[in-house]
C-alpha cells in the first residue's frame, strides 16, 4: 500500500482524539448524573459541581490538541500532506497511544473522583476546593501523556 505510512499517522491522531474524546465524554456524563442528583435537591450548589464535572472534560480537549499536532507534523491540513514511510507513521502512531490509552483511562477515574467530589460538595459546600483537588491528582497523568505525546511528534525527523 503506498500510502500505509500516512494511513498510520493518521490512525494516530485519531486514536488520540478519540479514546481521549470518548473518556472524556463518559467522565463529564458520569459527573453529570451525579451532580443532577444534588442539583434536584440545592439547585443552588450548581456553580460548585459544574465546576467538578467539568474537570474529565479536559482529557478530550488533550487528545485533540494531539490529532492537531500530527495533523501540522504530517502537513495534512495544507492539503499536501508529506509522503511518509511504514516506518515514519508507525513511528507517529506510537507517539499517540500514550494520550489515547492514558487519556481514556484518566478521564473515566477523574470523573470517579469527581462524582465523589459531589458527595462532598452535598454535604460540607465549603469544602469544594479540596474536592476540587483530589480530582485534580488524576488529571496529572494525563498532563504527562500529552507531554510524552507531544515531546515524540515534534522530535520526529522526516
Amino acid at each position: 500500500m503506498a500510502n500505509l505510512g500516512l494511513a498510520l499517522a493518521i490512525l494516530g491522531a485519531a486514536l488520540a482524539a478519540l479514546f481521549s474524546g470518548v473518556g472524556s465524554a463518559r467522565g463529564v456524563g458520569t459527573v453529570g448524573e451525579a451532580a443532577a442528583g444534588l442539583i434536584s435537591e440545592d439547585p443552588s450548589k450548581f456553580t460548585k459541581v459544574l465546576i467538578l464535572q467539568i474537570l474529565p472534560g479536559t482529557q478530550g480537549l488533550y487528545g485533540f490538541i494531539t490529532a492537531i499536532m500530527v495533523m501540522i507534523k504530517i502537513q495534512l491540513l495544507s492539503g499536501n500532506p508529506v509522503a511518509l514511510t511504514t516506518a515514519q507513521g508507525a513511528q507517529i502512531l506510537f507517539a499517540c497511544l500514550p494520550m489515547a490509552i492514558v487519556g481514556y483511562f484518566s478521564a473515566v477515574y477523574q470523573a470517579k473522583v469527581a462524582a465523589g467530589g459531589v458527595s462532598v460538595v452535598a454535604k460540607k459546600p465549603e469544602q469544594q476546593s479540596k474536592a476540587m483537588v483530589l480530582s485534580a491528582m488524576v488529571e496529572t497523568y494525563a498532563v504527562l501523556a500529552l507531554l510524552m505525546s507531544i515531546l515524540m511528534i515534534l522530535r520526529l525527523n522526516f
